[in-house]
């Protein structure tokens, strides 16, 4: 039995480690992609996890496949194609620290899964289906995500869903806003960040925002990322807010991912019910997610050991 499956791109993130004279990086290959990034956290923090997913019959797909194993997440569910290769997306950074992508998927690997290709036993095995946004940009996977989810949902699963916008891979803006729709229609439990709510919505204020997730879309537990000024978390018992702790990052990446992962380990943890967390378990989740991905941040997208006794209680 698995307590999380999660379905999507698996590829190699490039980082932008210095710049020569005539502008040009020089990069670092790290193991990339929003859901596995999203397992790894759960299985640092003591969950039992398995992907679903696509890569090529290339190096890097049979790197991702051993960091997949080292990481305790199974890869059965991983499909190796020899007709494409393995994902790759390329991250620079401004003066300022923010960053920028592109990828090399035209196509990749992970846009070529085929529902056919999909072992469903694994998903009867699981209690949680998560998916993003990346495996809705193309078919024949978003075709695969969207028949995943229903029929997740009718085996009774719950679904956690993280947007995750990347809006170089998208053809037009208004079709990344539709698939993000249909994703949060689908979804039991969703981490957004306040950029996306602000792209969907045109929405500033996180509690706006919540109460919009929990009352038009049924949402049972919303969890709005604000970088670091923390996050907001609310439920129809109620909501709380999160701080971040001080830290002088290194790479954000992955950063929103191990965010979401360290949060579902906690509720999992808990045994309840999205909609059944009071606000103390609301605050604990997310300071300890919160601190999750701030300590990320400093060890080039590592995962950090996080007791429970080390993570304060409080409200900003």
């Amino acid at each position: 039995m698995y307590d999380v499956i999660a379905l999507g791109e698996l590829l190699i993130d490039f980082a932008a480690k210095e710049t020569d004279a005539d502008g040009y990086p020089t990069m670092k290959a790290n193991p990339g992609g929003a859901p596995g990034n999203f397992l790894a956290a759960l299985n640092k923090y003591g969950m039992k996890t398995a992907f679903l997913g696509k890569v090529g019959d290339d190096a890097f797909g049979k790197l991702l496949l051993k960091t997949f194993e080292k990481a305790g997440i199974e890869t059965k569910g991983i499909v190796t194609d020899p007709s494409v290769f393995t994902t790759l997306a390329f991250v620079t950074f401004s003066p300022e620290g923010d960053r920028s992508f592109s990828f090399a998927r035209k196509p990749g690997a992970d846009t070529r899964l085929s529902f056919e290709e999909i072992d469903l036993a694994m998903i009867d095995e699981a209690s949680v289906f998560h998916f993003g946004t990346l495996s809705l940009t193309d078919d024949p996977v978003r075709t695969a995500t969207k028949k995943c989810v229903e029929y997740a949902k009718r085996q009774g699963k719950f679904i956690t869903f993280d947007p995750n916008l990347r809006l170089p891979l998208w053809e037009t803006t208004d079709a990344a806003k539709e698939q993000i729709l249909w994703g949060l229609a689908h979804a039991d439990v969703v981490k957004i960040s306040d950029e996306e709510v602000e792209f969907l919505w045109g929405i500033t204020d996180e509690k706006e925002a919540a109460k919009k997730l929990l009352d038009e879309f049924g949402i049972r537990l919303a969890m709005i990322t604000m970088g670091p000024k923390g996050a907001y978390l609310a439920n129809q018992n109620g909501a709380a807010y999160a701080k971040c702790p001080e830290v002088k990052p290194i790479d954000t990446t992955g950063a929103g991912d191990i965010f979401g992962g360290s949060a579902v380990s906690r509720l999992l943890k808990t045994g309840k019910k999205p909609e059944e967390l009071g606000v103390e378990e609301l605050v604990f989740i997310g300071k300890f997610a919160c601190t999750a991905a701030s300590l990320s941040t400093t060890q080039s997208g590592g995962i950090p050991s996080i007791p429970e006794e080390d993570v304060v209680l409080e409200r900003i």
